[in-house]
């Protein structure tokens, strides 16, 4: 059965989202009881799974929770193209080898959150390997190298006359296609894959699907306060013992402990706006910061 409780669907809706395409529809949808699928893809970029990316698996056991499938796509094939959404020059490809490394323990640290026995997964070469040079190019004919090329992250490195790769071209498009074979009636993704997620939208009426919704979350802070990432370091990983986590959280910077209450745990709303408040009435941060590294 599906869970159809109104201020459950607002709060999935709404804690730690960016933005919903299409939200009424989507809440159309999640009020009607229908089970829909909720698609989520990790790319094994590197063998840990921060709590950065955590924020999406959060958003996805929610959709769980009341009843609705969690499609969960390791993307060993597209972990070796690589997404540059959020980089400022060409990235590296992966050997095979390296992202079958990476993604040795995957599905272990992302059962840490989602319920293994009520989640569907794939690996993307299962056809992304098959995709034939003629549905291929039937596919990217929905496209204009001018749509590419004008996402700011593209457009600023070709001002600066550096390098783009037709493999960064084809990403989304391989991104989209995941959409078509698990047929998604919703992806989950971050503010900064919006390209990407749109492009899943435009390829699924090619196949007769009705395009999917979307969910982009909110990006996660590092411990130094740049995004998250494991380039950086500046990570705190769900593979992490507890005082390892608990000692991490306790350098994030006082400024980013609500977003941390928000993203990062399953405090209640009114249990955060009392946090808020202590904070601004003067309490000590340290104090705070310490429920948050025991959440």
């Amino acid at each position: 059965m599906v869970n159809t409780d109104v201020k459950k669907i607002d709060e999935l809706l709404t804690r730690a989202v960016e933005e919903v395409i299409d939200k009424e529809d989507l809440k159309k949808k999640l009020l009607s009881g229908k089970p829909l699928r909720i698609k989520l893809g990790i790319d094994p970029t590197s063998p840990n799974i921060h709590i950065g990316r955590a924020v999406l698996l959060w958003k996805l056991k929610a959709f769980q929770d009341l009843g609705h499938t969690a499609v969960f796509i390791i993307g060993d094939t597209t972990g070796v193209v690589g997404d540059t959404s959020d980089k400022e020059s060409e990235r590296p490809m992966l050997t095979k080898d390296q992202v079958k490394k990476n993604m040795k323990t995957y599905f272990d640290q992302v059962f840490k959150i989602l319920d293994r026995k009520k989640t569907e997964t794939h690996h993307n070469s299962e056809w992304l390997s098959k995709l034939g040079l003629h549905e291929l190019a039937t596919i990217s004919s929905l496209f204009g190298l001018h749509e590419f090329s004008s996402r700011d992250v593209i457009a600023r490195r070709l001002r600066a006359g550096q390098r783009v790769s037709f493999q960064e071209l084809m990403y989304p498009i391989m991104q989209g296609y995941d959409s078509v074979k698990v047929e998604a009636d919703v992806e989950l993704g971050g503010k900064d894959q919006r390209f990407n997620l749109l492009t899943g939208r435009r390829i699924q009426p090619q196949y007769g699907q009705e395009p999917q919704n979307i969910l982009m979350m909110k990006i996660l802070e590092g411990t130094d306060g740049r995004k998250m990432s494991s380039s950086w370091g500046n990570v705190i990983n769900v593979g992490d013992t507890a005082n390892d986590m608990f000692g991490k959280i306790m350098s994030v910077r006082d400024d980013l402990i609500i977003t941390y209450f928000e993203l990062a745990t399953n405090a209640s709303y009114e249990a955060i706006h009392a946090y808020e408040k202590q904070l601004k009435a003067g309490e000590n941060p340290k104090k705070v910061k310490m429920a948050l590294a025991s959440e």
